[in-house]
């Protein structure tokens, strides 16, 4: 007799694609984004663990606060149930945005944007979670906001969370989100981080004005970049006199 495998979750997210009641105008921002027009045009599936890569102004967190917004999670960052708001600065891309949920899976999320932590924390403060956050540095603030909040199990959003990591900061949240995914949860990120790229078991995806490529962690522009950077810096820093 055949051993059992053990049961695996459903996916709180299997794909995203345009909604075919609301289609967005390919001739207005963001539907101009490569990245964005390739979902809107063919959808794109997601497995547990997916990890976007490119260049400032590519598409990554236009597309990551998107799917946050279609999930019906804060904008701004948060749980499901988070309210606070400052001032709105994401696209209409999330209303034109359809999600394949998985079936019985955990509707909870969490979502965690760089530009927004700063009123995240004043939030959470104002309501008593995660002590008095703005009193510590922001890495440990926010290292200690994922490890409060990791009881979440469900969809996990992060876009460039590096933005306040030193790179044993980086590791650390390694680890959390290796323990979240472990725990059943699913992670959607977007990073400039070679260390966070390198998180186990992900679909590495190159955004830019291809749109989206599928690539191996060692193929990665980032990767690339940041090895040669390393190994000769002056061939980077003669290009600033």
């Amino acid at each position: 007799m055949s051993p059992l495998l053990p049961l695996v979750p459903p996916l709180p997210l299997r794909a995203v694609r345009e909604h075919h009641l609301a289609p967005a105008d390919r001739t207005v921002w963001p539907a101009t984004l490569a990245p964005v027009r390739e979902i809107l045009d063919e959808g794109l599936e997601l497995g547990q663990v997916t990890v976007l890569t490119g260049d400032n102004g590519a598409g990554k967190s236009t597309l990551v606060e998107a799917i946050a917004g279609a999930y019906g999670l804060n904008p701004e960052g948060g749980g499901t149930g988070a309210m606070h708001a400052t001032r709105a600065t994401e696209s209409p891309l999330a209303e034109h945005l359809q999600l394949v949920r998985g079936a019985g899976a955990a509707k909870s999320g969490f979502f965690l944007r760089a530009e927004t932590m700063h009123s995240l924390f004043t939030y959470y403060e104002e309501i008593g979670v995660g002590g008095m956050m703005h009193e510590r540095s922001h890495g440990e603030s926010f290292l200690e906001l994922v490890t409060e909040r990791s009881r979440i199990r469900g969809l996990w959003l992060l876009d460039e969370p590096e933005s306040a990591l030193s790179l044993p900061g980086c590791l650390a949240l390694l680890g959390l989100l290796r323990e979240l995914v472990e725990n059943g949860s699913q992670i959607l990120l977007s990073t400039h981080s070679p260390v966070l790229a390198a998180l186990p078991g992900a679909e590495l995806y190159e955004v830019g004005e291809w749109g989206l490529r599928r690539t191996a962690y060692d193929d990665l522009t980032l990767v690339r970049t940041w090895r040669s950077f390393l190994d000769a810096p002056q061939r980077f820093l003669r290009h600033l006199d």
